[in-house]
């Protein structure tokens, strides 16, 4: 869902470009700013006007999306399934890969009933 003022002009390549990874890996402005430790309306200022990033901030944007730097400025011309950033639902499962083997097995317990249900009823 879009929200926000739409702009009165065309985003430049790169910012449109940024927008799309950055709706793909599901974050908002906001969080994508936090992680960078910017303002969101500096943020959206990269995605709405030209602009001229600094390496680190090429790297450091590029871990935030969880994209390569490639990907981020449109050198990596055939990104395959799975390639790109990741969806919410893999970040959560990646988080959850982290935990101690016990709660692992939690989360298992209650996902994969949920997924067997899902493909029944599909």
């Amino acid at each position: 869902m879009k929200t926000g003022r739409p702009s009165k002009h065309p985003r430049p390549a790169f910012g449109e470009r940024l927008n799309e990874l950055r709706e793909a890996a599901g974050f908002s402005q906001e969080q994508v700013a936090d992680k960078l430790g910017i303002a969101q309306r500096t943020y959206s200022h990269w995605e709405r006007r030209p602009v001229a990033l600094r390496h680190d901030q090429l790297v450091s944007l590029a871990d935030a999306l969880g994209i390569s730097l490639a990907t981020l400025v449109g050198a990596d011309k055939s990104p395959s399934r799975g390639a790109g950033p990741a969806g919410k639902l893999r970040q959560i499962f990646e988080r959850a890969s982290k935990l101690p083997r016990t709660q692992q097995a939690k989360v298992a317990e209650f996902v994969e009933p949920f997924v067997a249900h899902q493909e029944k009823a599909a």
